[in-house]
């Protein structure tokens, strides 16, 4: 298409001229027209980066990079849940067998499974487009950790307490300390027995074992003794031993010791002799177990040198409520 040619009427000449445009004028317009074109461009530019479906290389590598990362923290989620089956079948083995066959404690779950109080450990992880993903990801590795290490410190203490059974069933009171041969009788066993002085019926917190005066006692497990002496009321002469985890012997009315205080003493060592001095009406052996700072009956530990059928003979004699003898 041909450029239009612009005329103007020459009032002097009475003639149409040809106006020719100036210059500087066309360049302005040129000018004009190029900057509005750049701005233009510029803007559609910029709203082409924001519009959604516009991906540019670096976008379609960050998409990659968080799809990736979404990827990783799902695989590591997945791992977490197995490492956590395996864990909780081994506190449940830690709960209720080891610890109870060493006779410890269980550890509580909600002790097991607590969080952490206090300040926020995950304030710097918020305010992003995957916070929740990553905080509950860490959150589930912090427990998981502490899970992890209050399980190692508890098989560090069963470790401990393996290597100290030998000791332990050692320091157990197993034997009778009088031997059968030598008894004449049980004359009273544990529970409410009657009084020999005041007939009252009261709590008889051992057994009394009847046998001649100077009969050997034998010490029910290894330990220490405590005291020979006749410092507590009512025994006469008596012995303590301390066996360690919780375990104590008595031994009262002895005629004699054979050991003193601050004495390691093994399980059968003879440590005094049958007698009657202190609270008591005859030639007997008095004789207590103690677990825990708590008195319990002695015939649940006599295992280590009866036979069954003893164990069933003494146990109905010392279940009958008569009359002790101290």
């Amino acid at each position: 298409m041909a450029k239009k040619v612009k005329y103007y009427f020459d009032t002097e000449s009475l003639a149409y001229r040809k106006i020719k445009p100036k210059l500087a004028k066309q360049l302005g317009y040129i000018g004009l027209f190029l900057l509005s074109s750049a701005l233009f461009g510029f803007l559609c530019f910029v709203i082409l980066l924001n519009i959604p479906f516009f991906e540019t290389p670096k976008d379609k590598l960050q998409t990659r990079e968080i799809e990736n990362m979404k990827l990783r923290y799902a695989i590591l989620n997945k791992k977490m849940d197995q490492i956590n089956e395996v864990l909780e079948d081994v506190e449940d083995r830690d709960n209720n067998i080891y610890r109870a066959y060493f006779n410890t404690n269980p550890i509580p779950l909600e002790k097991r499974k607590s969080g952490f109080g206090g300040i926020n450990r995950y304030k710097e992880l918020e305010g992003y487009n995957n916070s929740d993903l990553v905080i509950n990801t860490s959150k589930r590795v912090d427990i998981l950790s502490k899970e992890l290490a209050m399980q190692s410190k508890s098989l560090d203490e069963i470790l401990k307490l393996a290597k100290a059974k030998n000791k332990l069933l050692s320091a157990i009171p197993a034997i009778q300390p009088v031997k059968n041969e030598n008894l004449k009788h049980i004359a009273s066993g544990f529970g409410y027995r009657s009084d020999p002085f005041t007939k009252v019926r009261k709590m008889h917190e051992g057994m009394d074992f009847t046998a001649k005066t100077g009969t050997p006692i034998f010490a029910t497990g290894d330990g220490v003794v405590e005291k020979a002496d006749n410092t507590a009321s009512g025994f006469g002469n008596h012995i303590v031993i301390r066996h360690g985890f919780g375990y104590e012997t008595l031994y009262g009315h002895l005629s004699k010791y054979k050991c003193h205080a601050g004495q390691s003493i093994k399980r059968g060592d003879i440590i005094g002799y049958v007698g009657s001095t202190g609270r008591s009406e005859a030639p007997h052996l008095h004789y207590e177990v103690h677990k825990d700072g708590r008195v319990v009956n002695p015939i649940n530990f006599y295992y280590g040198n009866i036979s069954a059928a003893e164990y069933v003979a003494i146990s109905k004699v010392a279940n009958q409520e008569n009359q002790s003898l101290d």
